[in-house]
């Protein structure tokens, strides 16, 4: 990393060396080298724009699906504060700030008799991270849902992009690197606030069923490939329950990978390398992570 980043103003924070393992789901991996946090889209867009066009920029939420490598992540890290999880609805559409959580946004559209967003309540991350990377769960992606989103590039500029722009596949965007999604515009269609809250209760109960929700994990490790279910590869492999150090696959859901304790980042990678070296042995498939790994390991430059 380098010795000290000249940083622009921010009327926000910006904490050298801040720690992203108090947060991130697996709690384990090294430290951001600036863990900035603006206070509003200004401030953040000022600060993106006077900041050198060579130091990286990485938008995290909550962690719910990373992996920080040990040695930690070089650049800036912004991590979008409270004021950026403002929920309203108009009609049938809901504007939801890029921090606010999918359940608490289902819960609006809920309360509001809207329908069709009650998948959010299945994805344990937030807003911008569920628009970057089109989260999906019970049959339903984000690309079916959203209208439009609002993006600080990261020359600073603030853009409005519809839907089409964004360039929606299997769990992918074309959101640009370095880009921070602050807003986004989703629509559903009228419903009975009694029927959709029955449907909310229904996916927390199988989430709560089939899934290790109490445990120190990054949610689904590897994408589904076609035609069939990554965990169902898994199982066959052989590797449900499979461990290296603490890193252990989950024995209740086997797309899940697990910190029982002290495992660290490069633990938890390898175990997940392992799983796709086993399921191609043994099904000819290479599995792809889902989970984003992102930083540097032990002893890299």
């Amino acid at each position: 990393m380098n010795p000290v980043l000249d940083l622009p103003r921010l009327e926000g924070t910006a904490e050298r060396g801040g720690a992203l393992a108090d947060f991130i789901w697996f709690r384990t991996g090294g430290p951001a080298e600036w863990l900035v946090k603006p206070c509003d889209v200004d401030d953040l867009a000022g600060f993106m724009s006077r900041l050198d066009p060579a130091i990286t920029v990485m938008p995290v939420g909550v962690g719910s699906n990373l992996i920080v490598r040990d040695a930690g992540v070089p650049g800036i890290v912004v991590r979008l504060p409270k004021s950026f999880a403002k929920v309203s609805v108009d009609g049938d559409r809901v504007r939801a700030g890029a921090a606010a959580m999918g359940i608490t946004v289902a819960s609006k559209a809920r309360d509001a008799g809207i329908g069709g967003l009650e998948f959010l309540r299945g994805i344990p991350g937030t807003v911008g991270g569920a628009v970057r990377m089109n989260a999906g769960a019970y049959g339903r992606e984000v690309c079916d849902i959203l209208v439009e989103a609002v993006l600080v590039l990261r020359d600073g500029s603030i853009e409005t992009w519809p839907r089409e722009r964004l360039g929606y596949t299997y769990r992918h965007s074309q959101v640009p690197d370095g880009a921070v999604v602050v807003e986004a515009l989703f629509e559903g269609k009228p419903g009975e606030p009694s029927a959709i809250g029955a449907e909310m209760d229904r996916i927390a109960a199988e989430r709560e069923a089939s899934q290790p929700l109490r445990s120190r994990t990054g949610g689904s490790t590897f994408k589904n490939p076609p035609g069939t279910k990554a965990w169902q590869l898994i199982d066959a492999a052989g590797c449900r329950g499979l461990r290296i150090g603490d890193a252990q696959v989950s024995e209740k859901h086997c797309n899940f990978l697990l910190n029982l304790g002290k495992a660290s980042a490069a633990d938890i990678e390898a175990l997940g390398e392992e799983v796709r070296r086993r399921v191609r042995e043994q099904s000819g498939i290479m599995l792809e992570w889902e989970i984003q790994r992102v930083g540097r390991g032990s002893g890299e430059e």
